[in-house]
């Protein structure tokens, strides 16, 4: 081991395509079975990473966080003065 980085490590992919990870290296990565990895493809090779699924809102002392990326052709103005609204409603209500 390197810098913490396990090297030369082999992994094989079997008939059904399946890759099977060695005991110290799912361990040292955290990686459990079931669990969903992605696989970004990068020049001379395969970046495989857990999959790990965000909520796209989180809220942060009474405020909604967007946290994910933006989705093409969101009307925000329109979203915003929502909420601007909401919230003035809220305020004033006696």
């Amino acid at each position: 081991m390197v810098n913490g980085i396990i090297y030369g490590m082999k992994l094989r992919i079997d008939k059904a395509g399946r890759v099977v990870f060695p005991k110290p290296l799912r361990k040292r990565l955290g990686l459990a079975s079931e669990m969903e990895l992605e696989a970004v493809e990068q020049p001379g090779g395969v970046l495989l990473r857990p999959l790990m699924q965000k909520p796209s809102m989180i809220q942060v002392d009474g405020l909604w966080i967007h946290q994910g990326a933006a989705e093409r052709g969101a009307n925000w103005e329109g979203v915003l003065n929502d909420v601007r609204e909401e919230r003035m409603q809220t305020v004033l209500k006696p």
